[in-house]
């Protein structure tokens, strides 16, 4: 948690209010000012006391003690002050305890407090209890002849000692094996130690994140040869530590394997698979719709449109591909019908169409007007004779466009004949 970039000429800093405190965490340097901060005057508010010196303005700082406690100290580098005429420059400081967060009616001074300091200086506190929220206190010092404002500083801060550090988390992640055929499915494992308080793993696979867990555990069908997984999170609520581990580079085997294009052939049309491979041994699917399961390139005879597998195995490992054959089925458009009511031929029924569930169809009589129009043309869905207000179509000569709708085939243009 590094604070850089601050901006003099927007306001007092957040933590100029011990409420809002910044958090100082372990090895971590905090770059912070108390220029244009002040104080709170009222009985038992934040700045209502007086150690070894007299608040003017405040900034405040906070750190938790760890699961031990323990000596502790406080160092303040770097000063750099502001230079008005008038201005005071010399900091003060000094560690609080407080029962109640900020009421200054339950402070203790803890360690030693520090006025007219103009260079790096340290706050010290000996024998820290345990898992305790300690606040540090930095003011601007205004005494001395022709001195009108208190001093305004730029510095370091940073907390370090035995009653702070923690042990170093460590993250580490296995694989359930290092060399898997190409899509199997490859399981990593994660442990952690001195890590409290983890928060979710995320995964990537070369740098790329690919899956967020709340546990420990990580599957994944995708990786390369040579992919390494790679697996981060944090310990510790307060003042989180970011750590991570990688697998060793993972071995996967593959090779080459192609079922070829997909094809499109008439109904009743044989095509030959045009499989290829460096494997010896291979298979196609379904068996029985092939010459030879068994060949490279066999012959194929669907009757409708079919996806092919092409598996073959190698040095222990399978991989397949895939093909489709889209198969177009023509149809035997009848050219007449009769719906007279004598239970025969009282539909135009077309076999076949319902292979092409999206088909348009639509009707037209012989002056071009729109007589009949349905999507999913069938035989529950056939014309019968009909006009679209439900009277009978007259005897004689209609037109019909047929969108098969199936994305290859052309759009069928006819006449149907209307026998009464």
């Amino acid at each position: 948690m590094i604070f850089s970039g601050w901006n003099y000429t927007h306001g007092q800093e957040a933590n100029n209010n011990c409420s809002n405190a910044v958090e100082l965490c372990p090895g971590q340097v905090v770059t912070a000012n108390n220029i244009g901060a002040n104080v709170t005057f009222c009985p038992n508010c934040e700045d209502d006391f007086n150690y070894c010196f007299t608040t003017d303005n405040t900034i405040w700082f906070e750190f938790t003690t760890n699961q031990t406690g323990g000596n502790v100290q406080v160092d303040v580098s770097n000063l750099i002050f502001e230079n008005n005429p008038g201005q005071d420059n010399e900091l003060q400081a000094t560690i609080i305890q407080a029962a109640v967060p900020c009421d200054a009616s339950t402070y203790t001074q803890i360690g030693n407090c520090l006025s007219n300091e103009t260079a790096n200086f340290t706050l010290t506190g000996m024998g820290l209890t345990a898992n305790t929220t300690y606040y540090v206190v930095i003011d601007g010092d205004m005494t001395g002849a022709g001195i009108t404002s208190p001093a305004e500083c730029t510095f370091d801060i940073s907390v370090s000692g035995p009653g702070v550090d923690r042990p170093l988390s460590i993250l580490t992640v296995t694989a359930d094996t290092t060399s898997i055929c190409l899509n199997d499915i490859a399981g990593f494992a994660v442990s952690l130690t001195d890590c409290p308080s983890n928060g979710n793993f995320e995964w990537y696979i070369n740098d790329s994140l690919v899956a967020v867990t709340t546990d420990t555990l990580f599957f994944t069908s995708e990786l390369q040869d040579g992919d390494i997984v790679t697996v981060e999170t944090t310990c510790y609520s307060l003042c989180p530590d970011s750590v991570s581990a990688s697998s060793v580079p993972i071995s996967v085997y593959s090779f080459f394997i192609d079922a070829g294009v997909d094809l499109t052939i008439n109904n009743g049309t044989a095509v030959q698979l045009l499989g290829s491979t460096t494997a010896t041994d291979y298979s196609w699917a379904p068996a029985f719709l092939v010459s030879d399961p068994n060949v490279i390139n066999p012959i194929a005879d669907p009757s409708e449109t079919t996806t092919f597998a092409f598996t073959a195995t190698q040095n222990g490992c399978t991989l397949t591909d895939y093909v489709t054959i889209t198969v177009i089925r023509d149809l035997e458009i009848p050219n007449t019908f009769s719906p007279n009511g004598d239970g025969n031929n009282e539909s135009w029924i077309i076999p076949g169409i319902d292979t092409y569930p999206d088909n348009l169809m639509i009707i037209y009589d012989r002056w071009g007007q729109e007589i009949f129009k349905t999507t999913g043309y069938s035989e529950i869905r056939s014309w019968n004779g009909k006009t679209k207000r439900g009277g009978n179509a007259s005897e004689g000569v209609y037109y019909y466009v047929l969108d098969l709708r199936d994305g290859v085939s052309d759009i069928i243009n006819g006449t149907i004949t209307l026998i009464r």
